[in-house]
C-alpha cells in the first residue's frame, strides 16, 4: 500500500476554532435524508469505522460479522477507517480477529503509522503523550530535544503531570508544533463511554494557543486516501460510522457520503445534529450492506 503520509493531517487556521471550521464546512455539505436506495446509489466502496460499527468494546455488534463476510463474497471494496490509538494494528486485527472478523493489514488505516511517517520526514522530533503500549510503535523516531507534542488516547495516564509537562514543552518551543491523532469527543468502551483524545487536545490548545494538526479523522485527505487505496473517487464512497460529526460530517466533508449507525456512541439527537446531515440512518453495517447488495 502506498500513500503520501505527509499529506493525510490537515492545518486548522489559526483565525478560527476547530468548532467554527467544523460549523463553516460541514453546513456547506448538509443533505437531505431521501429512500434508501437514493440514499446509496453510486456507491462502489465502503470505509467503516471499527469502534462503535463492528464491536462496542469486546462486544460484537450484531450482524456486523455476517455483514463483512457478505461484502467478501460480492467483491465490494472496504477499508477499515479507524482513529484507534490505544492499541497497534497488530493488537487490533488479532482482537477482531478473536470476534470471527477476518481482515488483513493493508485493509486498515489507523493514525500512529501515519504519524510516526511524517515525523520522520519533516524532522519533528516528539515530545510523546500516549499509552505507554503504544511507544514501541515510535521505534526509529528520535525524541530528543522534542520540537513539537503528539497526543494521542493515553486512557488513564491522561494525567494533570503528563498534560502539564506536554503544555510546558509547547511553551518552551520557539515554534510550538502541537499533532493529535484524531479529535474526537468521546467513544464506547468496554464499561460505557469513555473521554477519547479530543478534550485533552482542546485543553493544551486553550491553555498555549497552539492550533493543532490533526492526524486522522475527521481530516478530508485521511478519508481520501482510503478511498484512493480502493481506486475510488470520493463520491463514490460511503464512510458508516457511530459519529455524526467525525465520521459522517468528515466523510462528506471529503466529498463522500456519511451513513450513521444506531450503534456504539450513537443518541437520537444525532439524527437531528445543527450542521451535520447524514445521508442515511441505518440501525447497523449489516443494513447498510443489505442495501448496497440488495437495491
Amino acid at each position: 500500500m502506498i500513500v503520501q503520509f505527509e499529506s493525510i493531517f490537515f492545518r486548522q487556521a489559526h483565525s478560527r476554532s476547530l468548532n467554527s471550521f467544523f460549523a463553516a464546512v460541514y453546513t456547506s455539505h448538509k443533505r437531505p435524508l431521501t429512500t434508501m436506495a437514493n440514499s446509496v446509489e453510486g456507491v462502489k466502496g465502503l470505509l467503516i469505522d471499527i469502534s462503535g460499527v463492528l464491536k462496542n468494546g469486546d462486544i460484537v455488534i450484531d450482524g456486523s460479522v455476517e455483514a463483512i463476510k457478505k461484502l467478501r463474497q460480492a467483491n465490494f471494496p472496504f477499508r477499515l477507517v479507524t482513529n484507534e490509538t490505544l492499541k497497534p494494528r497488530k493488537t487490533i486485527l488479532e482482537t477482531l480477529a478473536m470476534m470471527s472478523y477476518d481482515f488483513t493489514a493493508n485493509e486498515l488505516f489507523s493514525p500512529v503509522p501515519c504519524c510516526v511517517d511524517v515525523l520522520k520526514k519533516e524532522n519533528l522530533r516528539p515530545h510523546l503523550l500516549v499509552h505507554p503500549r503504544m511507544v514501541p510503535e515510535f521505534d526509529g523516531v528520535d525524541t530528543k530535544d522534542p520540537n513539537c507534542v503528539v497526543v494521542a488516547d493515553a486512557y488513564d495516564h491522561f494525567t494533570f503531570e503528563n498534560l502539564n509537562n506536554c503544555f510546558r514543552k509547547l511553551l518552551d518551543m520557539d515554534k510550538p508544533i502541537l499533532i493529535s491523532l484524531g479529535i474526537g469527543k468521546y467513544y464506547m468502551d468496554d464499561d460505557g463511554l469513555a473521554l477519547d483524545v479530543g478534550g485533552f487536545t482542546k485543553c493544551l490548545e486553550y491553555a498555549t494557543g497552539v492550533a493543532p494538526r490533526i492526524i486522522g479523522k475527521p481530516s478530508s485527505e485521511y478519508f481520501m486516501m482510503a478511498a484512493s487505496d480502493m481506486k475510488l473517487n470520493p463520491n463514490e464512497v460511503m464512510m458508516v460510522g457511530d459519529d455524526v460529526l467525525h465520521d459522517v460530517g468528515g466523510a462528506q466533508a471529503a466529498g463522500m457520503k456519511g451513513a450513521l449507525v444506531r450503534t456504539g456512541k450513537y443518541k437520537k439527537s444525532d439524527e437531528n445534529h445543527p450542521t451535520v446531515k447524514p445521508d442515511i440512518v441505518v440501525d447497523n453495517l449489516a443494513q447498510v450492506v443489505g442495501y448496497l447488495l440488495n437495491p
